[in-house]
């Protein structure tokens, strides 16, 4: 499997400040080149293409060959992905970006050495034994703060056996329902700070705001990341709703959504899962808040859609059991999956 291990680099962020300018200028070359050729008709440069055109450059613009390769690699890469004639220009106001090839990128105890330098770096987690991969590059964010994102390939984990499984129903108030009975509480790490962050966007303090905005955004990874490990270290199979996060993201609830962040915490559990060796897969997860988990039937008495999103419990006409609608729906995840023992998250059988 592969990995992208990120370290925030210690020193010579002038240096890296001088390469991501003329990284600037390789891709706005290659930019140019591709106009070029749809101006007069001609075949679009391959990576390959582009490598042979900015060959002999390197030594002018400061960079390592690697980079230079790298550069020309990404541009044919994503023009392709984007399925687009040209792409944008790179300026001032694009987050800066270094790539390199893995195989020039060597390790020097807590530090990394590239192209003659040892960049220092905060070593938060020791970085495993592996092949280093293409695709390492450095990187800055907002507020100039440079990170090394370092690509490793280390072999895969073997799979554990089915002992214990969960389905997890996503939701806004709580984050998260899971089969067990466990509710998690939702954070809403941007509502806390929305008061702090308009005052310094209304007054124009950029740097101001965006330490705030980066102040969201880490404990909000961090919250995800604890969780996510919590569960893949707990159970071996997981079950999670394939709830529409884009959808919802374009409605009034859109705020509330994007805060919550359900996608980024469906890759983690996803990735960590092969990590540790346990089983992941989104479920579909409609009118699994309305069909009974005991007896399996639907009900006249279930809440309906979004019109009943205030009814919490509900009270199965059929069966007669009472349902918490967040534990009912998880507990109905985790059934469609196909991959719970005869006993386990069935409610009416563990009451019995």
């Amino acid at each position: 499997m592969i990995l992208v291990y990120r370290y925030r680099v210690k020193s010579l962020s002038g240096l890296l400040n001088r390469q991501s300018r003329a990284v600037n200028y390789v891709w706005n070359y290659c930019n140019d080149t591709q106009k070029h050729a749809l101006k007069w008709n001609k075949c679009w440069p391959s990576g390959f293409d582009l490598n042979v055109l900015t060959t002999g450059c390197t030594k002018e613009l400061g960079l390592h060959s690697g980079t230079v390769n790298a550069v020309c690699e990404q541009y044919a890469k994503s023009r392709s992905q984007h399925r687009r004639p040209y792409l944008r220009y790179r300026g001032k106001k694009s987050l800066a970006w270094v790539p390199l090839k893995g195989r020039y990128l060597k390790r020097e105890g807590e530090a990394f050495r590239f192209s003659g330098h040892t960049f220092r770096v905060f070593y938060s987690r020791p970085l495993p034994e592996g092949k280093i991969k293409d695709g390492t590059n450095f990187s800055r964010d907002r507020r100039g703060h440079w990170f090394l994102n370092v690509v490793v390939e280390l072999a895969d984990t073997p799979v554990r056996a089915l002992e214990r499984s969960v389905g997890i129903d996503l939701g806004l108030k709580e984050f998260a329902a899971l089969s067990t009975g466990e509710k998690i509480e939702n954070p809403c790490r941007y509502r806390g700070f929305a008061k702090r962050l308009g005052k310094a966007q209304r007054a124009r303090k950029k740097r101001f705001a965006a330490s705030i905005q980066a102040k969201i955004a880490h404990s909000r990874s961090d919250f995800l990341h604890k969780l996510s490990h919590r569960i893949v270290r707990e159970f071996d199979y997981i079950a999670v709703g394939n709830v529409n996060a884009a959808g919802l993201a374009r409605t009034k609830m859109a705020k509330s959504v994007l805060d919550a962040s359900w996608s980024s915490f469906r890759a983690m559990l996803a990735y960590k899962a092969v990590k540790h060796g346990a089983r992941y897969e989104e479920v579909d997860e409609r009118f699994s808040s309305q069909v009974c988990s005991s007896c399996g039937s639907l009900p006249n008495s279930r809440p309906n859609g979004i019109a009943d999103l205030g009814i919490r419990q509900w009270i199965c006409s059929d069966c007669g059991y009472v349902h918490d609608r967040d534990v009912n729906s998880a507990l109905n995840i985790l059934a469609r999956s196909g991959h719970r023992t005869p006993v386990e998250g069935i409610t009416g059988l563990q009451a019995a």
